[in-house]
């Protein structure tokens, strides 16, 4: 189940709530994302139990809703709300901050001009700066209602560091303010008002930006969201009716026309289109439909009309289970995010900590209170956990929605990472490597026949037919535009070929031995039936009375970009295994078109989870498939990958589906792969360095030896950028190119 968690501000927050569900009684698997504000939760445990823990730990949950619809208007609608906030309490602090600048830099450091009833008296000043400090700090009371929240459930978080830095500075400089009172003193003291209201306005701005960049991450969920249409033009008693599409239901006829959105899966019992599948599959050219083709909610009709039976409605459509698939993905959470959350566990307090101890190091080498707070607070305000629990998921998200956008839709987190590290990719041959429709590849007419002739039998007879072969042989003679002749006492004889009258002669089509008992074979029609079949085609001989008209080869044909692929996967350094049913001579010849490194043929379905294992040995296997008999398999490599236009079974065992036909997308998912974990990597490595550099910093390590001090204000600019640098890598990845075929 999946929830929405509210009150969470940095991978602390996201650490403590997953830590809490955890221990709840049934829980066997729980994930927080800190970029989506969500939790996916796996078990026997109820919701009501799980929103109680949540609760208990200082956060809020509920459960989310699986409508499409509704999810996009809730989560947009809060997304907004949030945003609208942070705009609206940044530009407050912004107006008191100029003239809070004004007084305790412009007037105080550079003479600018203030009233004289201010301009010579420091305990005025002191108070006027306090004042608008104190406005600042009530505008941002979030952070220190947030923050205090925090410390009572056990749970420190960003807030609480941020709450603690400004805190501290507010208080001591108060102190100070109310004992040059008590003491008439007439000197100006060092005085911290500024830096407290400053770093709220930083980290607020660093929260607005981090906020948006982030958006922009949500991008392709959202885009595909939008695909969903709103309403369905169907038809009742005859007449055209606009309804919503919650209401249509699976049977019903619904019309699309030029321009048109697809509301639900559907089959066309009436007209014919072309359908653009550029946003489901990627592919850019539009699909030209005819009655019986399939439709897609959320494809376009570019022309054409057409009448369609809604086939799947509601969460059944495509579209609705690819969106589920691509939250769930961006929802689940990465193997290489297990560091980054250990430390984000601890963070925040150890982060307290080094605050406290750099404090009494600092007094007790005789600094004093003001150089030894200055230094305490820069390291609370430098300190930034956020950088750390965004690395991965926002690169997750990106790579996930990069993957979308391209047909190509990994199930999980686990699978976006472990698609990159594959070492050896086995292809099913038919329907993976092979277009998966056997098509006509070779005509030999025999000697004094004419091609025409040869043609108009063997349509004539194999129109009869319902064999793939025969279907095969059909599509070619309609395509070069043979007329279609009647045949008479038509025959099929299993296992053998078809026979029939035509035009007062018997005809047949078969196979050698089939037709060898009506007449001789010449020696010359042996060799080239011996040569089709030794390039793993079915021939097909036809006669005509006692003459032997000639053969026609068919066979399951390579895809046009297969041997590409293959090409591509080995410049990757990935080992190319065909893994096939089909007997050896056949397997060998589309082996070595297709190009790749091993092939492995007579493999019985139950057998091949089994060679996978065997293949395992070499490194974590992919396999790719389409079919039923692929499920096992599938299931039993490191990363299943399916065929879109695969079986269901198959496309339910995967971890990675490939909405278009082809495994040009086996290399592009496994290129997505490796640079999404490069992008990770990338992220951790700075949030974790960002830290590494910028704590010792503020503590003052180097002042002894380069006399380099941290500013609070610097500290705080430092943290609120690092966030949003962390998600502005990660959205490089919408630049990513496609793999060269």
């Amino acid at each position: 189940m999946q929830y929405s968690v509210t009150g969470m501000n940095c991978a602390a927050c996201s650490a403590r709530v997953e830590k809490a569900v955890s221990k709840v009684e049934g829980v066997t698997v729980c994930n927080v994302n800190l970029l989506t504000n969500s939790m996916e939760v796996e078990g026997t445990a109820t919701p009501k139990n799980v929103i109680k823990a949540v609760k208990k730990a200082g956060y809020g949950a509920t459960l989310k809703n699986n409508s499409v619809a509704n999810n996009k208007g809730d989560e947009n609608s809060l997304v907004e709300s949030d945003t609208q906030k942070v705009v609206i309490r940044l530009i407050a602090s912004v107006i008191f901050l100029l003239p809070l600048m004004y007084v305790s830099m412009g007037a105080m450091m550079w003479g600018w001009p203030l009233p004289e009833a201010i301009s010579n008296n420091h305990i005025a000043m002191g108070f006027l700066q306090m004042v608008i400090s104190t406005i600042i700090l009530v505008i941002n009371q979030k952070f220190f209602i947030n923050g205090f929240k925090g410390v009572i459930h056990l749970a420190p978080n960003m807030d609480t560091l941020v709450a603690l830095g400004s805190g501290a500075s507010y208080l001591y400089s108060v102190a100070v303010l109310f004992k040059m009172i008590l003491n008439y003193e007439t000197g100006m003291p060092d005085l911290y008002f500024e830096s407290a209201a400053m770093i709220l306005v930083l980290i607020t701005v660093g929260k607005m930006l981090e906020a948006h960049s982030k958006g922009k991450t949500t991008n392709a969920i959202k885009s595909l969201m939008e695909l969903a249409p709103k309403t369905a033009t169907v038809l009742v008693d005859g007449n055209e009716k606009v309804i919503p599409i919650e209401q249509l239901k699976k049977g019903d006829v619904f019309i699309v026309k030029s321009g048109d959105s697809i509301p639900v899966d559907g089959v066309i019992i009436d007209g014919s289109g072309a359908v653009d599948e550029s946003a489901i599959t990627g592919e850019s050219i539009p699909v030209d439909k005819v009655v019986g083709s399939t439709v897609t909610s959320g494809t376009i009709c570019s022309s054409g009309y057409i009448r369609c039976e809604s086939v799947r409605v509601g969460e059944d459509t495509t579209l609705s289970k690819i969106i589920k698939m691509v939250n769930d993905a961006s929802a689940s959470k990465a193997p290489i995010a297990a560091i980054a959350d250990k430390v984000s566990g601890v963070f925040v307090p150890v982060v307290i900590g080094i605050s406290l101890i750099t404090f009494i190091v600092w007094m007790l080498t005789g600094h004093g209170v003001p150089f030894s707070i200055a230094r305490a607070v820069s390291v609370l305000v430098i300190s930034c956990p956020c950088a750390l629990g965004l690395a991965t998921p926002v690169a997750i998200m990106v790579g996930n929605g990069v993957g979308a956008r391209r047909g190509i839709l990994f199930k999980t987190a686990t699978s976006l990472e472990n698609a990159g590290k594959v070492k050896v990719v086995a292809l099913d041959k038919t329907g993976t490597i092979t277009t998966g429709k056997p098509a006509v590849t070779d005509v030999y007419v025999a000697e004094g026949v004419l091609q025409e002739e040869l043609l108009s039998v063997t349509y004539a007879l194999e129109n009869k037919s319902e064999h793939p072969i025969a279907s095969a042989i059909v599509e070619y003679a309609s395509v070069n535009g043979v007329k279609l002749e009647e045949v008479s006492d038509f025959k099929v004889l299993p296992g053998n070929g078809i026979t029939g009258i035509f035009e007062g002669t018997k005809a047949v089509a078969g196979n050698l031995k089939f037709v060898e008992e009506a007449m001789e074979i010449s020696k010359e029609v042996l060799e080239k039936y011996e040569t089709f079949a030794s390039e793993g085609k079915t021939p097909v001989l036809v006669a005509k009375g006692d003459v032997l008209l000639g053969m026609i080869a068919v066979a399951d044909t390579i895809k046009p970009d297969s041997a590409t692929a293959v090409s591509i996967l080995k410049s990757m350094g990935i080992h190319t295994v065909m893994l096939t049913g089909d007997n050896e001579k056949t397997a060998m010849v589309i082996g070595e078109m297709a190009g790749v490194d091993e092939i492995i043929a007579d493999v019985r379905p139950e057998d091949k989870a089994m060679k996978v294992r065997t293949l395992k040995m070499k490194g974590r296997v992919a396999m790719v498939g389409d079919g039923i008999n692929d499920a096992p398999a599938l299931t039993t490599a490191d990363i299943g990958i399916a065929i879109g236009n695969g079986t269901d079974i198959a496309i339910d065992a995967a971890d990675v589906v490939l909405m278009k036909n082809t495994i040009m997308d086996v290399a592009e998912g496994i290129n997505i792969s490796r640079k999404t974990l490069r992008n990770i990597k990338q992220n951790l490595f700075w949030a974790f360095i960002y830290n590494i550099i910028g704590i010792p910093l503020a503590a003052g390590v180097w002042y002894y030896a380069l006399g380099w001090e941290l500013n609070p204000m610097f500290g705080a600019a430092a943290m609120s950028l690092s966030s949003f640098c962390v998600v502005m890598n990660a959205l490089r990845l919408n630049l990513m190119k496609k793999v060269k075929k």
